[in-house]
């Protein structure tokens, strides 16, 4: 029984260092732009932050004016996203991240282009 015991007690223990380790549960919320929001010239807002695999950017904007294209480093370079590139459109959209690099657009013209709507998300 006291034997039982121990070993329960060193399985919890394990899965909670395990919980620790992994970071479960402890995903950030940022809001792109700040106050702001998605708007023209955001392409700078990423500097300075540290952003982790499952965090979240919560992208809020004008749903008449802008929307958000995730797309690759090229979509994103050259402001064309591919023909099947994932679309947001509610204007307050909410985004988990990758681990690597997360690329997203404005595809409305001339907003990524001429304007900055364009971000480049480091993640951890």
């Amino acid at each position: 029984m006291a034997q039982a015991r121990g070993s329960a007690i060193i399985a919890v223990v394990t899965v909670l260092l395990l919980l620790m380790h992994c970071n479960i549960g402890s995903a950030t919320t940022f809001k792109v732009g700040d106050d702001g929001g998605w708007v023209f010239g955001v392409q700078n807002w990423p500097q300075g932050k540290t952003f982790k695999r499952g965090d979240i950017l919560e992208f809020n904007y004008d749903r008449q004016r802008h929307n958000v294209i995730i797309v690759d480093q090229e979509g994103h370079d050259s402001c064309k996203p591919a023909s099947d590139a994932k679309k947001f459109q509610t204007g307050k959209d909410q985004i988990v991240l990758n681990r690597g690099k997360n690329f997203f657009i404005c595809g409305v013209p001339t907003h990524c282009s001429d304007h900055g709507m364009k971000l480049e998300i480091k993640v951890e």
